[in-house]
């Protein structure tokens, strides 16, 4: 039987804040150092191993994060996900995004339907679809094919789907896969919009209108844009554009789109990549076989984070380390530092997959808890953050602990030596470099230029960014966002942190305003 208790009520907890500290710069320094690297690691899907050797934990610290795990049941907790359990406490709602990417446990039926079944029915009629397109098959009004794809969504609607794009779009020029730019609008911001659409040919252009709801301010607003646009170039928007929405909404059935997709609200936006959300614009831009490779890798790795024992489960394990730096170890942040500049918007879309999920200070039950819950989280690829800001990382009041995710190829294969070494050899010796440069420090009597040390890291290093590592890689994070959602009892799976500032903007708007609104609307000419 599964019991939802607060973290600080568990014994294990107890256990693990009277563990011993483990010196950093001493356990990572000679041969204890390379032993480390060696040991503690754990083979993920496609290629990709998890390191956690420049982490603060020993066998002792090991053992006391197993005994959490098992008290906090997190196996049982995500067994009982998968199944079809509600776990959204909030919304009383299923969570279903594994099952867009395969079957870890029983069949779930849900409004009727078995959840997988529909699931791979939507990703199935995505493939019809972009095939025809690729294939000229689906055409303008002129009878010409396609060549650019445009996203309109915001939130999750944008930023999985818009970092896994840039994630892939090397590779997939690399590899001939590449059909059709994507182009993505999100922000409310005229700008946005205004620049995407001066930078395309919309005559050639197919849109992607993302709303679960069909109600979504921001996207409306961007689709009336787009439509606008459309109608000034003299073209019918409604050949122009796709709806990824519910079956409920009112785009589900609307005349202005060629084509609708269906997600369900069984799956937040922000875990949303590998449904249509994602499947839509990344099977139009790269065709959909190389979005059955992303999910393949998501799958494959889901299917680890069902393991029982935290050796062996990379994601439970990077969870726990990650409960122990915040709530033992006071760490108020962690920096998601991705090597490779096809991940560039990686950081900011796992920003809002952890922040928005573990973003609480209720439990499940709605009652305040007396422990810190989620990080806060930022982030760029290296090597620029290092010449940005690295410094405080190294020098700074604040000990962050730092994810790193490197790659012994390059995507492209393009590379020059100079100094005999390839850039990407300068690239992946200066995330080595840092790893131990953060754990191990350098004394020196200039108190200026001493490096203390003790700065936890890990790092998930593979061969090549592809799209099997791609979906490994955010599942990875994806299940280890539950499983401390797990761990700290609250409901990773609803964001109403985010509803608040809508609900004012809409009063704004209808100039429903007194106080500090109505002055801060005046001062901004609303």
């Amino acid at each position: 039987m599964i019991t939802w208790n607060n973290l600080d009520k568990l014994t294990s907890y107890q256990e693990l804040t009277k563990t011993n500290k483990v010196k950093l710069a001493e356990v990572m320094s000679g041969e204890n150092g390379a032993k480390r690297v060696k040991n503690y690691s754990i083979p993920m899907a496609a290629g990709l191993a998890y390191n956690y050797a420049a982490k603060q934990v020993d066998e002792e610290v090991l053992a006391a994060l197993g005994k959490l795990a098992e008290e906090a049941q997190l196996t049982e907790k995500f067994e009982a996900l998968y199944n079809g359990e509600v776990i959204n406490t909030g919304e009383k709602r299923l969570v279903l995004h594994h099952m867009t990417r395969g079957q870890l446990g029983d069949a779930v039926e849900a409004d009727g339907v078995d959840k997988r079944a529909f699931y791979v029915e939507q990703q199935e009629k995505i493939a019809d679809f972009a095939n025809k397109v690729h294939a000229g098959e689906i055409t303008n009004a002129a009878g010409e094919k396609f060549t650019t794809v445009v996203q309109i969504g915001i939130g999750g609607s944008d930023l999985g789907p818009r970092a896994m794009y840039l994630a892939l779009e090397n590779w997939a020029k690399k590899n001939n896969t590449f059909k059709m730019e994507a182009k993505f609008i999100s922000n409310v911001d005229p700008d946005d919009a205004a620049a995407v659409l001066n930078s395309i040919d919309v005559a050639h252009s197919i849109f992607v209108l993302v709303s679960k709801s069909g109600t979504t301010l921001e996207t409306l607003t961007n689709e009336s844009f787009v439509k606008d646009a459309l109608k000034n170039a003299g073209l019918d928007a409604s050949k122009h554009m796709i709806a990824v929405t519910s079956e409920t909404s009112p785009l589900a059935k609307s005349d202005d789109y060629l084509a609708a997709f269906f997600m369900d609200d069984y799956i937040g936006g922000r875990f949303s990549s590998t449904s249509a959300v994602g499947g839509a614009v990344l099977s139009l831009a790269f065709g959909p076989e190389v979005f059955a490779q992303f999910l393949e890798g998501a799958a494959e790795e889901d299917k680890l984070a069902m393991n029982k024992d935290i050796r062996q489960n990379p994601e439970m394990l990077d969870a726990l380390i990650g409960v122990y730096e915040r709530n033992v170890l006071g760490y108020p942040s962690t920096a998601v530092l991705p090597y490779s500049q096809a991940l560039s918007r990686f950081p900011a879309h796992l920003q809002q997959l952890d922040m928005e999920s573990n973003g609480k200070s209720v439990n499940r039950f709605g009652e305040p808890v007396d422990y810190v819950t989620g990080p806060v989280i930022f982030g760029e690829p290296g090597t620029n953050g290092q010449h940005s800001f690295y410094q405080l990382l190294h020098q700074g009041t604040d000990i962050v602990p730092l994810q790193f995710v490197g790659f012994k190829n390059s995507q492209i294969g393009t590379d020059v030596v100079i100094q005999d070494s390839t850039s990407q050899q300068k690239l992946c010796a200066n995330v080595a470099a840092q790893i131990v440069a953060f754990a191990c420090g350098k004394e020196d009597e200039n108190r200026n230029k001493n490096f203390e040390g003790g700065r936890p890291s890990s790092i998930i290093v593979g061969d090549q960014l592809t799209p099997q590592a791609l979906g490994a890689l955010l599942a990875h994070f994806e299940n280890k966002i539950m499983f401390q959602g797990f761990v700290w009892n609250v409901n990773s799976f609803d964001q109403e942190g985010v509803q608040l500032g809508k609900v004012l903007a809409k009063r704004v708007l209808a100039h429903e305003t007194d106080g500090a609104l109505k002055v801060f609307s005046d001062l901004l000419n609303i």
